[in-house]
């Protein structure tokens, strides 16, 4: 069967087929995402199911193709494709690890609608299917996203709750936090803020460099290639600390319009701490992301021609 793939730099057609090829480091980064969520939920049945379900459903893998294809090749995004569902997926995990283990509530429990579990079917659902609708269109993606979503959560819903209200409940709760995972509105429970706050954590180059490639040079691209590293770890003065790595101080806005943006506006906002910093080998001075750029044809290019202005080195394009 004929399967969308994308590959940097150029539209190859074989077969029906358009191959689209994403940066090594950031496969393994979702190869080691995936490892983490598979540690966390051994501890929670339900939610271990649905993992497997969703990871294992044909029809969701087309989506996230086509997404992914409409966001990179058509809109000159970065990913919104599997590997950043399943990046995200583990940052969600970790935060509401973090979260549990301060006695921070969650809306699910403290609505009386369900468990620890059923918290975290909730969160790992909303996040693996938030951007689906960039299948349709970027514009109003998330309530795309929404549409798209309902049918496929209840269908792998309706096996694990066999209860018709809690299933209905538990279907509520995740499309809520798909509906507001850009803010637009802002979430209102504490596992739509997870959602929110987790997708903005993906923004390290190797998921930058794909729109990077395909010839899409803004703040939003260059930034991207200013993040070396995000990690999330317990902190002192609130639950979660984020710990943002930047080779280049442009990586500042990837910081403050995307992740900060959200967070301020969510139920989080008193509990995480997002912390800037330079990456262990760029401790003293700025690694150069750009050497030139030219504007023709109304968009900006790097200037492969120039002489004065050698190629990105290849520590930095990784």
């Amino acid at each position: 069967m004929p399967k969308i793939k994308i590959q940097r730099g150029a539209e190859v057609y074989h077969n029906g087929e358009v191959e689209i090829e994403v940066q090594r480091d950031y496969q393994d980064l979702a190869d080691q995402s995936d490892q983490i969520v598979r540690d966390i939920v051994k501890a929670y049945p339900k939610t271990k199911r649905l993992y497997e379900s969703i990871m294992s459903d044909p029809r969701i893998m087309a989506q996230w193709d086509l997404a992914n294809y409409i966001a990179v090749v058509k809109l000159g995004f970065n990913d919104h494709g599997p590997i950043h569902a399943q990046v995200v997926a583990a940052a969600a995990m970790q935060m509401m690890q973090l979260l549990l283990q301060r006695g921070v509530g969650v809306d699910v429990i403290q609505s009386g609608a369900g468990d620890l579990d059923d918290a975290h079917a909730v969160v790992l659902a909303g996040i693996l299917l938030h951007d689906i609708g960039n299948q349709i269109h970027r514009v109003n993606h998330e309530a795309f996203s929404l549409t798209l979503a309902q049918p496929i959560v209840e269908r792998h819903f309706a096996p694990i709750y066999t209860d018709p209200e809690q299933l209905q409940t538990m279907i509520g709760f995740t499309l809520s936090t798909i509906a507001c995972h850009d803010c637009n509105p802002p979430p209102l429970t504490m596992e739509g803020a997870v959602v929110a706050v987790a997708d903005a954590t993906d923004m390290t180059k190797g998921r930058g460099r794909v729109a990077f490639d395909l010839g899409k040079i803004d703040i939003h691209s260059v930034s991207a290639l200013a993040i070396e590293a995000v990690s999330i770890r317990s902190g002192s003065a609130t639950p979660i600390e984020i710990i943002v790595s930047l080779s280049n101080s442009a990586g500042i806005f990837q910081v403050e319009e995307i992740l900060a943006r959200k967070l301020v506006v969510t139920p989080l906002k008193d509990y995480v701490t997002i912390r800037a910093v330079a990456a262990s080998d760029f401790p003293e001075f700025d690694q150069r992301i750009i050497h030139s750029v030219v504007f023709d044809k109304g968009r900006f290019r790097v200037d492969n021609d120039s002489k004065d202005s050698p190629q990105t080195d290849d520590n930095v394009t990784g």
